[in-house]
């Protein structure tokens, strides 16, 4: 069935046209609070008249059957996906993915900050989200780090974690007369990429540019250390060196500014780091007690009403502004008994 993007909610079933040659297909989601994950299908890009999908989904058979649907219904099947190009790692980007090429003999794509994360994945063989966790035991909270270790997090398939066909860099993928150029936009992950359409002023942003909601930062295997919201940060500013182009996210709607949206995650992020700043007052405090002084979401929920892995969440990102703020030079932070702690500077 193909919809209007005005006729019901974003993760409706279906094929929605873009523009001609370009559609967007939401696939399910096992259990997740964002519903659905948006993949593309290009059908004008590939030399040899097949499909370059953008993001694959998650590796369910839910997924496999929307897709099939949704291919069927532009008149075409899956053995027309000739590439697939992934803007990060996380599940419900890549699994799918692999699987496909394992079916179809597809080409898949993958920035190439993935990389140490993907060979971390391998060695640990485990979907426990691990350096997500020393985090929060660094921010102060090691008894919610060792309630979220003692959860199930599901048998560990590591069929759908190969590596990809090729790894991207800065560069620009040439597809016929057509080009999308690849721009690394670190800080959701280390590896995240975009890809960007200037002929049609297109963006297809991942996760990086989210129309409702502000994505999850650094939430990925990694070594300790790094500073990803001033790495996300940082990216998001670089979306205002390009023309402004249509935003195609992979979680909800089709929107016309990707400029207007940066410019409100932005504003979102400094009301974040005021918020934080003013939460840590004339105390010391670690990340997990600020983020328990915060309201979380657009309704400000209190930390306490938040699941588990949403608190895991919350404290890490509160880390990540804290961290933010400690690079601006208004806090500073001293790593006392294997936790950082915070005080304002006057």
């Amino acid at each position: 069935m193909t919809t209007r993007f005005d006729q019901g909610p974003w993760a409706a079933a279906g094929v929605q046209t873009v523009q001609p040659g370009v559609h967007r297909v939401p696939l399910p989601l096992p259990n997740d609070g964002l519903h659905a994950v948006n993949v593309y299908l290009l059908e004008d890009l590939a030399d040899d008249g097949g499909i370059v999908m953008i993001d694959g989904g998650w590796a369910i058979p839910e997924a496999r059957k929307a897709l099939e649907e949704a291919l069927s219904a532009i008149g075409r099947d899956l053995g027309d996906l000739s590439h697939i190009l992934v803007t990060h790692i996380h599940r419900d980007h890549y699994t799918q993915a692999v699987e496909l090429r394992r079916l179809l003999g597809s080409r898949v794509y993958l920035g190439a900050g993935e990389r140490p994360g993907l060979e971390m994945l391998d060695r640990l063989r485990s979907d426990e989200p691990v350096s997500s966790l020393e985090t929060l035991t660094r921010a102060g909270a090691g008894e919610l780090a060792g309630r979220i270790r003692a959860m199930d997090h599901g048998g560990f398939d590591p069929s759908v974690w190969e590596a990809p066909d090729r790894w991207l860099a800065a560069e620009t993928l040439r597809f016929g007369d057509r080009e999308l150029r690849v721009v690394p936009t670190p800080g959701h992950t280390k590896g995240h990429v975009v890809f960007l359409d200037e002929q049609r002023g297109l963006l297809f942003s991942g996760d990086h540019v989210l129309p409702h909601i502000t994505p999850s930062i650094g939430f990925e295997l990694s070594e300790p250390g790094g500073r990803p919201l001033a790495d996300y940060l940082d990216s998001l500013r670089l979306m205002n060196r390009y023309a402004d182009a249509r935003l195609l996210p992979a979680h909800g709607p089709v929107s016309d500014s990707t400029h207007t949206r940066v410019a409100e995650l932005l504003a979102h992020h400094d009301d974040r780091l005021a918020r934080s700043l003013t939460t840590l007052g004339e105390d010391t405090l670690d990340a997990h007690a600020v983020a328990r002084k915060l309201g979380w979401t657009r309704r400000a929920v209190a930390f306490g009403e938040l699941s588990a892995f949403n608190q895991m969440l919350a404290v890490n990102e509160t880390a990540a502004h804290l961290d933010v703020l400690v690079l601006q030079g208004r806090v500073s932070a001293a790593f006392v008994g294997g936790v950082h702690q915070y005080t304002r500077v006057r």
